[in-house]
């Protein structure tokens, strides 16, 4: 296990901006940073970044925490992957204890898969190295033009051509056959075993983070039945559709250029990389997928899909773009010269005429393909109207209304027809698609199975508690070690005809008056999140007098890290979108936070009281033989005194999201 020291100088050296940098293209908002939401599909920005409180907080998936957290939700670590990945990224060294045997059983099944596939990938690149690998592999690389430099950047490797040489190698090592066969580097058939890459140089396929996911191999014999591309099968670890050869390496560059350059092929990026365009990936050969174009969303608007420049090269430019457009996404084209591929042409080209053939080149899609189906159809006009239709149908993609508009007349000047007409077209078409997305919500709504919402006063009450807890919580958290003025009141006389107050002004800590007060009448949080989050709280402040959120944070170890971020974030939801513009205007600052503090507590304290008579009346409804109904009676009279002489102190309504505007400045 990690060692505690070592979670401590994580915890102490990660910032969280620069962690959630490298995976999403953040932009200054005030105080904070913004950008979108990297777990939901979204077009406005609803993922907010706070450097003062190192914490973070996506609104529109509920998501939030600190740097560690974010490394988890992200790249689904567990809390020691995650610790682990921060440590390497900012050089700290890894402290752990000795693990027990049971420990060591209980190793998770996705991390024995990811250590197989690293181990895979520097085994395959050692074998460059071997007699077999420099003839074959490393010759192949070479000839392709990649430099030493180049192919250890991308740890390019080589599968030799014998049945189970690297499955045989890998079990000598410690790796279990089950996730050498579960990984996909190795076939597992009864009682034969053999490796899946014989015989084929590698391209090792990493996350956004850089872990080696699957890979990608290609024959170097003439064998027909042999597939020239293949790559690793479906996994717990590898999803096709959902990685990018070359993100890991691109990321920085994407986000900095604000462009995306998408290509086919490994060695175009590769070849590109090299050359010095290194914002470029590739869907490796497959079909663009939604989740691909999300990959890249989190790190820029704006995409340049890269093909050759024949006629198959031209119709794979405008396959899958559709989903691009649905996006609202910034998508141009860019084909090279008849007989040139991104890869030969990033070869006999320096870094300079490469930007500038790219960047002179590259057309916006809807231009592009409009040009391209025109001289397709030319003098057909069967083939011209259903290319119409087609552009249209892409127009209708985009969300945007501004845009769409702009495009409809480009293109009706490109194809020579009237806008009027197209217009008209494009009402049809997305007047039938929301016609269908309708009718699929009803289909969706009537399959679903029925679910009954008891709305009842015990569940209106339990709402309420967590409301009131959660506004301590927030008060703590924010205001913890915060010295106030608090007007005290005290009981002088309770005869349960009159109840008279004296009010003492004094100073004390917030947490003070609120674990005094809380403490004095023995309460308990209901939610037990809230309970826990409270303890260790009052622990901290109780012993250091003040208090870090991020030392709160580690020492929940990520567990109660969304709750504390939702809480201590919640009001920057309210200038994500400059909402005062759209003539939205929230409440604001009008309170102390002593005066907040009294608030919060006397209404809570009013609420147990309600519920406490609730009880009693229960009770007395019962009509028990054991219970004396007078006693409860009286009971009841005097709470519901006290009640009313808290609700005349207590006048302002708790807002509904249990928190006042002014807490968050």
């Amino acid at each position: 296990m990690i060692s505690r020291t070592t979670v401590d100088a994580v915890f102490d050296a990660a910032r969280v901006e620069e962690v959630i940098g490298d995976f999403v293209q953040l932009k200054k908002s005030g105080s904070n940073f913004k950008g979108l939401s990297p777990f939901t599909e979204e077009r406005s920005p609803s993922f907010m970044v706070s450097p003062v409180k190192q914490i973070w907080k996506d609104f529109s998936s509920g998501k939030g925490g600190n740097a560690v957290t974010f490394i988890m939700e992200h790249e689904h670590f567990t809390f020691p992957e995650a610790i682990k990945w921060l440590a390497k990224k900012y050089g700290i060294e890894i402290e752990e204890t000795q693990q027990t045997d049971e420990q060591k059983q209980v190793q998770n099944e996705k991390e024995s898969m990811f250590l197989v596939s690293k181990y895979a990938a520097d085994w395959f690149h050692g074998q460059l190295k071997t007699d077999e690998g420099k003839a074959i592999g490393y010759s192949y690389f070479k000839e392709r033009g990649f430099t030493d430099e180049t192919i250890d950047y991308f740890q390019l490797g080589y599968n030799p051509d014998q049945w189970s040489a690297f499955t045989d190698a890998a079990i000598k090592a410690g790796y279990q056959l089950e996730f050498l066969n579960k990984t996909g580097v190795s076939i597992v058939k009864e009682d034969k075993k053999f490796d899946r890459f014989k015989g084929r140089v590698m391209f090792p396929i990493r996350s956004l983070s850089g872990r080696v996911l699957g890979f990608g191999g290609r024959i170097l014999n003439n064998e027909k039945k042999a597939a020239k591309y293949l790559n690793s099968p479906q996994s717990e670890i590898y999803d096709k559709s959902n990685v990018l050869y070359g993100i890991y390496e691109a990321k920085q560059a994407i986000a900095k250029e604000d462009l995306c350059y998408l290509v086919e092929g490994y060695t175009d990026v590769i070849q590109l990389h090299q050359a010095g365009v290194k914002n470029v990936v590739s869907s490796s050969g497959t079909a663009l997928t939604s989740q691909q174009i999300r990959l890249i969303q989190r790190l820029t608007k704006n995409i340049t899909v890269l093909y050759d420049g024949d006629a198959a090269g031209m119709r794979a430019a405008i396959r899958g773009t559709d989903l691009i457009l649905e996006t609202g996404m910034n998508v141009r084209v860019c084909t090279f010269p008849d007989g040139e591929d991104p890869d030969s042409f990033a070869k006999s080209h320096t870094e300079s005429e490469i930007v500038d053939f790219l960047t002179n080149n590259a057309r916006d899609f809807i231009s592009f393909k409009s040009n391209l189906l025109k001289e397709e159809a030319a003098g057909d006009p069967i083939k011209k109207a259903d290319m119409i239709r087609d552009i249209v149908n892409s127009i209708a993609k985009i969300p945007d209304d501004i845009s769409r508009e702009i495009y409809v007349r480009e293109s009706a000047a490109i194809l020579d027809i009237g806008e009027d007409v197209l217009f008209s077209t494009l009402a049809q078409v997305r007047n039938s698609g929301l016609i269908e997305q309708k009718k699929k919500q009803v289909k969706e709504k009537a399959q679903a199975p029925m679910t009954k919402v008891e709305i009842s006063p015990e569940n209106l009450n339990v709402d309420r508690r967590g409301l009131l807890e959660r506004s301590i919580i927030a008060i703590l958290l924010l205001y913890g070690g915060k010295d106030e003025v608090f007007e005290d009141e005290y009981i002088q006389d309770g005869s349960g005809v009159e109840v008279e107050y004296e009010t003492v002004k004094g100073e004390q800590r917030v947490y003070e008056k609120i674990y005094m007060d809380l403490h004095s009448d023995e309460i308990k949080f209901a939610n037990p999140d809230f309970q826990a989050i409270y303890t260790k709280i009052i622990d901290v402040l109780l012993l250091e007098q003040k208090l870090d959120v991020q030392l709160i944070l580690s020492a929940f170890e990520g567990q109660y890290a969304s709750v504390i971020a939702d809480i201590t974030m919640s009001d920057d939801k309210y200038s994500l979108h400059d909402w005062e513009r759209n003539q939205i205007f929230p409440k604001h600052k009008d309170q102390s936070v002593s005066e907040y503090t009294s608030q919060v507590l006397l209404h809570f304290r009013q609420f147990l009281i309600y519920d406490l008579v609730e009880n009693i009346n229960r009770i007395i409804a019962k009509n028990s033989p054991e219970i004396d109904n007078q006693e409860a009676l009286r009971q009841v009279m005097d709470y519901n005194l006290l009640r009313t002489k808290i609700d005349l102190k207590n006048r302002t309504v708790i807002p509904s999201d249990g928190l006042s505007r002014f807490l968050f400045s």
